[in-house]
């Protein structure tokens, strides 16, 4: 069998309940996601490492927990810098390193380092979204996305809601900034910034796509992996003039059957280029849809994003980490395949060195785990564990049936906020039967401590080791490992 080639898309922000094949009660239909589900599997307990942006995105690339990083909580900036350590492997340096040509379209949102006039002040360190008068354009950008695995890489450095609003092409703006965009209020809401004279909003879907789409082309002849992360249907919420009221929902809907569209269109130019059969290719998201989609107002329409379970991005429960994953792949997946076991996308690393017989060093994909058994059809529990972060950096583990959140509300953005009189009287961890239970809603950790001390030891061994896979212990990044077990430690206090 030759190499596959392969194409990751990203969704930013889409739910679970947003791919109509996953929920049955949507209010809307995607046959493009639908079809992919159709011809390939469809992963029914599939988690981001987070249930936020940066730091799951660190995860895929990376196949290590992104709580081992620097980055303990919260997200970067569009001026942050790199994120992935130097001299750390991505999959992309897997796949490059085996003979493929990669490439990156997309929202990057891993950090790259800008050049300044001057460093930053303490205040600018603070407000990391708005120092763009301080940055150099003209200059290369360091630490981005060809500096991590990519041959080739046009994009966004962040989100589409995060200045600076420039395209980003291989390592430098393809236009200097000419004006201050002003911002925009909700649904499609923007961040005041730096534009730049070719960079609509609006466009920046379109553009993406038909940039993913050449780099197909270009790359038909040779093995290729392309990392096609959306900046949709994330804000700002923006769905073109032909998808709009088509979801009779709201906005967010209509952006959603846009992102639908943009699937349909990478299925049809592999089929032009005759590449469909000898392709896997991946149709994810990074996190649980956002509030910012206006949840009050699909649930009138008729509509939950997080389907049948509760919470949303941002959140320690499953709304914030539980994604669509749909693979095809006609050379190995049956089609109307479906995998009911528990897998993480910080597999992917993993799953793709099993399939090109490469042996990973130990410190290379810490916590990736093969899913390559359930591709084949072979299907059965392959990992021991998984663990999920909520945005204020709070950890659960999930083993069989059973979640243990060291938190006592939502960790997130959702009932019972942190820090607040929600959490008043609550116990200070939380654990689920989810086989029962799957909507979370209710905490058996005070009737059960023979479940939940087994579950808080296996934790604190995974953090202290560095690793949740067989191998030589490693070092956690961002802060000594006594401190990493501390914060885990104030986690559960709180």
């Amino acid at each position: 069998m030759s190499k596959p080639n392969l194409v990751y898309i990203l969704a930013d922000d889409m739910g679970y309940g947003d791919v109509s094949c996953l929920n049955p009660h949507a209010a809307f239909q995607t046959p493009n996601f639908d079809r992919l589900g159709a011809e390939g599997a469809i992963f029914t307990d599939a988690h981001a490492t987070s249930a936020v942006c940066t730091p799951s995105r660190y995860g895929i690339l990376t196949g290590r927990y992104n709580w081992r990083s620097r980055l303990k909580e919260g997200v970067l900036g569009g001026y942050s810098s790199h994120l992935i350590e130097n001299g750390r492997k991505t999959v992309a340096d897997l796949l490059r390193e085996n003979g493929y040509a990669t490439g990156c379209v997309g929202k990057w949102h891993l950090g790259m380092d800008w050049t300044l006039h001057r460093p930053f002040t303490e205040e600018e360190r603070s407000d990391f979204f708005f120092p763009g008068e301080n940055v150099d354009f003209s200059v290369p950008v360091k630490n981005g996305p060809v500096d991590r695995g990519f041959d080739s890489y046009f994009g966004i450095s962040a989100s589409l809601d995060i200045p600076p609003y420039v395209y980003i092409e291989n390592d430098r703006p393809t236009a200097l900034p000419d004006h201050e965009y002003e911002g925009s209020e909700a649904p499609a809401f923007a961040r005041r910034g730096p534009c730049g004279p070719d960079f609509r909003h609006e466009e920046v879907l379109p553009t993406l796509t038909q940039k993913a789409k050449e780099f197909i082309s270009a790359h038909r002849n040779e093995p290729f992996f392309l990392y096609f992360p959306l900046p949709a249907p994330h804000t700002p919420i923006l769905p073109s003039a032909q998808f709009r009221g088509k979801s009779h929902t709201n906005d967010y809907g209509d952006f959603c059957l846009m992102c639908d569209d943009v699937v349909g269109q990478i299925m049809q130019q592999l089929k032009e280029e005759g590449l469909e059969e000898n392709t896997i290719l991946i149709y994810t998201s990074d996190n649980g849809c956002s509030p910012a989609a206006n949840i009050p107002e699909l649930l009138a329409c008729g509509h939950n994003p997080s389907a049948q379970f509760r919470g949303h991005k941002a959140d320690i429960y499953e709304g914030g980490h539980r994604i669509p994953l749909l693979i095809r792949w006609p050379e190995m997946i049956r089609p109307g395949s479906r995998a009911d076991e528990t897998v993480c996308l910080c597999d992917l690393m993993a799953t793709m060195a099993e399939l090109l017989g490469v042996k990973l060093p130990d410190n290379m994909g810490e916590d990736s785990v093969s899913n390559l058994p359930l591709w084949r059809g072979e299907y059965g529990p392959i990992r021991e564990y998984t663990v999920h972060q909520s945005i204020d950096g709070s950890l659960s583990i999930r083993k069989g049936k059973y979640k243990l959140e060291m938190c006592p509300g939502s960790g997130g953005w959702s009932f019972p906020v942190p820090g607040t009189p929600d959490e008043e009287g609550v116990p200070s961890i939380q654990l689920y039967d989810l086989e029962n239970d799957e909507g979370e809603t209710h905490n058996l950790a005070p009737e059960h401590p023979e479940v939940v001390e087994p579950l808080r030891e296996l934790l604190f061994r995974c953090v202290m080791q560095g690793r949740s896979t067989p191998g030589a212990a490693q070092m956690n990044n961002g802060a000594p490992i006594w401190e990493t077990v501390r914060w885990m430690e104030e986690m559960q206090e709180k």
